[in-house]
């Protein structure tokens, strides 16, 4: 039998009786084989047995990347145990209210001392039903900040189908090593961490403590032999001011793939000469669809326009609808509907579905369909291009603006690395725009040049009327994502800051 018709869990298990001492996991300096990390998944499939749960009831893991981490993760899949995996960087009266929401009753940590959060048992539980519960694997969280994540609960064969595609797509099998950037939580983990391990490959975990020094990231790709990369936008901007300090470039990295935001035009055009030999794929998708659409760059193009999401992945449909509520065919722009073969039926709590989970919106078919929100523009060639997002549009004095575009033009400056923008309540004005940039190591960036910069290619009401220029990293989300529900907080901060000094 091939892994492909395996899945997850038995290609996982075929290597570890086919291969044994090959290696599975590197963790800061450590190797851990198929068998070693076999071995720690039995001992946490051992604890999870002693905790007295029913047959199919959830667990809460409570989990950062660790090779225990993963053992657990493991244990919880082996004992086909369903488990909600939130991001352990939630505040913890979110995290409460997650487990209670999922029906967890009992949350674990791979360390195995107590968890520091609880159920909360003023939330109504919303179980999955006996059937759900025999089908779901992961639970994943969307994108939260200071609101309640939705739960996407992924089918077992959702993922088995995606391990199938990715590990083929990629070349990822025995002797391959793919670099592991996303936190464990992240659906960006499905193809760099459980595709590897299903396929016998050998996974650089990337220490979250370490995760923002560029030159450690540079240190792991040119130490491990790395094939296989893949990250959001922020990660390669980190190793593009590594690399370029030291002169280096990594001919040896096969793949690279970008997913999650928006990749800056400075550093989309440097990829292809950071990495001479690399194939380089954007790729689209959302934790409820996972990847849908994949874009190869052209190397030999002499300019880099916009970077496209490209076609659908085999299996994949796409339709586009216009503001009318009509399918665009052909050439044109309109919002974006996906239905993939490794999508997710719903979420646990249906009232949070709205319109988002359906069927074919024009009634054509039966199969379900995911209204992503995303709005976008096909060519000539049926590429798709991104061009913001629907809950991007706000009026500012009467004129519409999208907030995406804002932070595009924000990206294009070649001294701006991140760009945020948020529209904010006003008592005057009913919104303004906010927005703050980390600038480039050395720059001598300015919030007047920056407000030319926007000036010249934006509406005078989309020119932010607040703009903080910052030395580190924006603030994130727990999936990595820039929080734009913080960056007002990041101005009164500024402001208060201001006026006591």
């Amino acid at each position: 039998m091939t892994t492909d018709s395996l899945g997850l869990v038995g290609g996982f298990l075929l290597q570890v009786r086919e291969r044994p001492d090959a290696p599975a996991l590197l963790w800061n300096g450590e190797e851990i084989t198929y068998r070693e990390l076999y071995e720690r998944a039995g001992r946490e499939r051992d604890r999870l047995a002693q905790l007295g749960l029913t047959p199919g009831e959830p667990v809460g893991v409570l989990a950062g990347k660790s090779p225990t981490a993963i053992a657990l993760v493991l244990a919880c899949l082996l004992a086909r145990r369903p488990f909600l995996l939130p991001s352990p960087a939630l505040a913890d009266t979110l995290l409460a209210d997650l487990f209670a929401q999922a029906g967890c009753r009992r949350v674990i940590t791979p360390e195995g001392d107590a968890a520091r959060v609880v159920p909360n048992p003023e939330v109504t539980p919303q179980p999955l039903s006996p059937r759900e519960a025999a089908e779901v694997s992961f639970m994943l969280t969307t994108s939260g900040s200071t609101s309640l994540p939705k739960i996407v609960p992924l089918g077992r064969g959702a993922v088995n189908r995606f391990v199938a595609w990715a590990g083929s797509a990629f070349s990822i099998g025995p002797g391959r090593t793919v670099l592991n950037y996303a936190p464990l939580n992240f659906d960006l983990c499905l193809l760099d961490v459980w595709t590897t391990l299903a396929h016998g490959g050998r996974v650089v975990l990337v220490d979250p403590a370490l995760a923002a020094r560029g030159g450690h990231l540079l240190d792991l790709l040119e130490r491990h032999d790395v094939d296989v990369v893949q990250a959001v936008p922020m990660f390669y901007g980190l190793l593009l001011d590594a690399a370029q300090r030291r002169e280096a470039t990594l001919p040896g990295v096969e793949h690279v793939m970008f997913s999650g935001d928006v990749i800056p035009d400075r550093t989309f055009a440097a990829l292809p000469g950071l990495f001479p030999s690399a194939r380089i794929h954007n790729i689209y998708g959302c934790t409820e669809t996972n990847d849908s659409f994949v874009h190869e760059v052209d190397r030999s193009a002499t300019a880099f326009p916009p970077v496209p999401i490209g076609l659908p992945l085999p299996g994949v449909e796409a339709l586009i609808l216009d503001m009318d509520g009509a399918a665009v065919e052909g050439p044109g722009s309109g919002e974006l509907y996906v239905s993939t073969p490794f999508q997710a039926a719903g979420y646990l709590d249906r009232t949070r579905h709205a319109d988002k989970f359906t069927g074919h919106p024009l009634g054509l078919d039966d199969r379900p369909w995911f209204r992503t929100g995303d709005l976008v523009r096909r060519d000539a060639e049926g590429r798709l291009h991104l061009t913001g997002r629907g809950d991007h549009q706000v009026k500012v004095r009467g004129v519409a603006v999208n907030t995406a575009e804002i932070e595009r033009v924000l990206l294009d400056h070649p001294d701006v690395l991140e760009a945020g923008v948020a529209a904010v309540p006003d008592p005057i004005e009913g919104r303004r725009l906010v927005a703050a940039v980390q600038r480039a190591p050395g720059s001598s960036l300015s919030s007047l040049t920056l407000r030319r910069h926007c000036a010249r290619s934006l509406p005078r009401a989309a020119v932010p009327a607040k703009l903080q220029i910052l030395g580190e990293p924006l603030p994130k989300t727990a999936t990595g994502k820039v929080d734009r529900k913080a960056l007002d907080r990041l101005h009164e901060l500024s402001t208060a800051k201001g006026r006591t000094s």
